[in-house]
């Protein structure tokens, strides 16, 4: 049996200029073409504006700044333009994006790569633009939600729609986490249609090192906790610098670059706590751990989340988390070995729960051990299946 042909469709991934953007997506890609059962190609689009500055228009510079062809991964990845219109072309992006890839999705086929399906990751707008791309070509289509497309996005109402029009006519639906399969099932999509595949975790590159040496590395010579993502504000970085005020004991270390890389020291000055600190800036994985199993406890602020990689990536370092109970956390800490959830999303609610979980002495092992119960082999197992029983019914 030949390997099944795919393209990875998603503005999602990472390129030259932006290494970190979609590793989500790379990754669950890396571990399916591993498996030697598939081969991909990758197109990833990139927005285009006629202004392109990195404080303007970001994304647009980045779009500048990205390559047109590069290997992720020994993957080929393309990286066509798409005409975006900054702040109020969210209605027309779908459309957009795929006449911006279109064409390279022909290039593919005349040069001999005829794929079987399309895997579009990101419902809005990459699914829909590949949905309609997957009708113009006559591919099957595969969706794959993964958190703000469904969480947030549908409180347009219009975008609400053309998203239950889309998934009625996907030929496949997959959700990171159960709480955003209930979404679509609550937009009236059957709940037999949607397949719940979690973003696993790489075991290998996320795997607990000596803590002292790894305290001694970094330099810190006091208890730290960890606060890892995006610079923005459903983060929730700020909540957890007004709770550092009431934890004397404790030092925080941020780990992320985003748009609130200078407010956020600021904030640290005003709240007094500056010197307790570490602004680390962007970290690439292969240096995470190193951070992680120097933590005392990782803690995850957001107010909605689909799948936080974040949290697996911790528990594999041995270190145990404190999440707010959002979306898909919940189905992540699930034992007191892997940590805790709080309700109340206050600078009050954070501190007691760090308080709460560093007063249970850590079992290092154990933390571990749930981890490797998120392994990327069922996923790539999950994903060849959906994707066999797509081809089949075609």
């Amino acid at each position: 049996m030949r390997p099944l042909r795919i393209v990875t469709f998603s503005t999602l991934f990472p390129h030259a200029a932006h290494p970190l953007h979609g590793i989500f997506v790379a990754e669950r890609l890396r571990h399916l073409v591993a498996s030697g059962a598939v081969e991909a190609k990758v197109i990833a689009p990139v927005p285009w504006f006629f202004v392109a500055h990195p404080r303007l228009n970001k994304y647009a510079w980045l779009g500048k700044m990205a390559p047109r062809h590069e290997q992720h991964a020994g993957i080929e990845v393309r990286h066509p333009r798409y005409f975006l219109l900054p702040k109020i072309g969210m209605t027309s992006a779908p459309l957009f994006l795929a006449l911006g890839a279109a064409p390279e999705f022909r290039r593919l086929l005349a040069e001999g790569f005829d794929f079987d399906l399309i895997d579009a990751h990101y419902f809005y707008p990459d699914g829909i633009a590949a949905w309609l791309l997957g009708r113009q070509l006559g591919k099957p289509v595969v969706i794959t939600a993964r958190g703000s497309d469904l969480n947030q996005i549908p409180n347009h109402p219009l975008l609400k729609k053309m998203i239950a029009f889309t998934a009625r006519r996907a030929d496949g639906l997959i959700t990171v986490s159960t709480a955003l399969k209930q979404v679509l099932t609550g937009m009236g999509i059957a709940d037999s249609r949607v397949t719940v595949l979690r973003n696993g975790v790489d075991l290998e590159r996320f795997a607990p090192v000596d803590r002292e040496a790894a305290r001694a590395r970094l330099g810190w010579r006091r208890p730290t906790i960890l606060s890892v993502g995006f610079l923005i504000e459903r983060k929730g970085h700020d909540l957890i610098l007004r709770a550092l005020q009431a934890l004397p004991e404790l030092d925080l270390a941020i780990i992320g670059d985003g748009p609130l890389r200078e407010r956020l020291p600021a904030l640290a000055r005003e709240l007094g706590v500056a010197e307790r600190v570490h602004f680390v800036g962007a970290v690439a994985q292969d240096q995470l751990k190193d951070y992680y199993s120097a933590g005392e406890a990782l803690v995850l602020a957001s107010d909605r989340e689909g799948w936080a990689n974040v949290l697996l990536e911790a528990m594999a370092c041995g270190t145990r988390v404190a999440a707010t109970r959002v979306w898909g956390a919940p189905e992540a800490v699930t034992t007191p070995a892997a940590g805790l959830l709080f309700d109340a999303r206050t600078p009050t609610g954070i501190a007691t729960a760090v308080r709460t979980l560093l007063s249970i002495p850590p079992d290092r092992e154990a933390t571990r051990r749930h981890a490797e119960c998120f392994s990327w082999e069922a996923t790539t197992l999950g994903q060849l299946q959906r994707f066999r029983e797509i081809l089949e019914q075609r």
